[in-house]
């Protein structure tokens, strides 16, 4: 068995987990950056670290954590929001334009008025009357026109305060990262300030940037779109070339454990990105195979025991399973000798049983040439994750998330 220590010093509990660029989006079970930093300081291979790789990227935290150490690093997520966030994340912007527009910006309550909006057809949004106000979807449009005629090199900066806009002022229920609708009643006294609410994204976002461009290092991040469950380009990835990982992967598919999927979908649409609408079933785990494509001693039991409890939840957990391990097997190759693996996983319960993928982690490295050195488990009291999930979608439904991550780290054998 893989020994587990606990350790206290790793919740962070009183952290700022919005320093520099963390700030600029929310998104869900977000890695806090004091997590990664540390992972970084603490098991860095001493010999060299010239590369960071986070094969499971999400907003971005192990990225800009590496450009503050000045390490080179390479990101890869297929949702698009995912990606536009953690570019603009690792982006030194420069503040004097972004300045001068928000000087612009400020105006629009003044200078807006419904015959200025270009752009009326909202048809790529699903259903867009049942989650917007027609005066909200055409002050959004107005927005976006406007950041269109902008630089081209400071656009994204407006766009990612933009993203996190389209989503407040939507029907949506707050504190969901699935698609929930407001109850009609509260629809009716619902009047959200959507200029207001973009100019306060971008105040805020201004002060991480001045913060992050104050620590401007000479790393180089590189952002990519390559799923790791079936492949890493040797061309971007050469074997071997890793000298360490810094990540947290989904602790299950976005079904039934932490909607990323329908979480980005108001912006993906909004923009107008690729595949919006069926996100959740590319993601890993979407794909549902009951057949297990992988070996395993350390969570044989459970597996088991849900098998016996529940076919359909027994499939969508080795679903999962199979697109976590084939990942892994095309992950390890690229890490070089003496590189290491820091994986933040997270152990999920599936009908009344939990998961030790902290173990099923360190079995399958392990079997990819890796050397166990210690998993941290801490408590999670910052975590951007709901207080308690719907895994069956069915009303009133709910069951508490988990309390705590385990921090896997590994070194690949010399």
């Amino acid at each position: 068995m893989y020994n587990r220590i606990i350790d206290n010093s790793w919740n962070f509990r009183t952290a700022d987990t919005k320093e520099y660029t963390h700030c600029y989006h929310a998104y869900p079970a977000m890695m806090i950056p004091q997590v990664a930093r540390t992972l970084i300081e603490m098991y860095a291979p001493k010999d060299k670290c010239d590369l960071i790789f986070d094969p499971y990227m999400g907003s971005g935290t192990s990225l800009v954590e590496a450009s503050l150490k000045g390490i080179n690093s390479i990101g890869t997520d297929i949702n698009p929001l995912a990606r536009l966030i953690s570019e603009a994340k690792t982006t030194h912007f420069n503040i004097n334009r972004i300045e001068k527009y928000f000087t612009e910006i400020q105006l629009f309550p003044f200078t807006y008025s419904i015959d200025k909006v270009l752009k009326t057809d909202f048809s790529r949004i699903s259903n867009y009357l049942f989650w917007y106000s027609e005066e909200v979807l055409l002050k959004l449009s107005y927005i976006s026109q406007c950041i269109d005629t902008y630089e081209k090199d400071v656009q994204l900066f407006f766009k990612i305060a933009l993203s996190e806009v389209v989503r407040e002022v939507s029907y949506t229920r707050n504190g969901e990262f699935k698609r929930f609708r407001m109850p009609e009643e509260k629809i009716k006294t619902f009047n959200p300030d959507v200029f207001a609410t973009y100019e306060s994204k971008l105040y805020r976002n201004i002060e991480g940037l001045k913060q992050y461009n104050s620590l401007q290092t000479n790393a180089k991040t590189r952002i990519f779109d390559f799923n790791t469950v079936y492949d890493i380009p040797n061309g971007i990835l050469p074997d071997e070339s890793v000298d360490m990982i810094v990540t947290s992967p989904p602790y299950g598919d976005s079904h039934t454990t932490v909607a990323y999927g329908q979480f980005s979908r108001w912006a993906n649409e909004w923009f107008d990105l690729p595949n919006a609408k069926n996100l959740d079933n590319l993601l890993m785990g979407g794909n549902k195979k009951a057949i297990k494509q992988f070996e395993t001693e350390h969570i044989s039991k459970e597996l088991s025991e849900i098998e016996n409890s529940d076919c359909k939840r027994y499939a969508e957990v080795v679903s999962f399973l199979n697109d976590y391990h084939n990942s892994i097997t095309h992950i390890a190759p690229k890490i070089r000798k003496g590189g290491r693996i820091c994986f933040v996983v997270g152990n999920r319960t599936v009908k009344g049983i939990q998961i030790p993928l902290d173990y099923f982690t360190a079995e399958s490295f392990e079997k990819e040439g890796f050397t166990h050195e210690t998993t941290i488990v801490r408590e999670i009291p910052n975590k951007r994750m709901p207080s308690k999930t719907s895994p069956t979608n069915k009303p009133c439904a709910k069951v508490a998330t988990m309390s705590n991550e385990y921090i896997v780290v590994m070194t690949k054998k010399s």
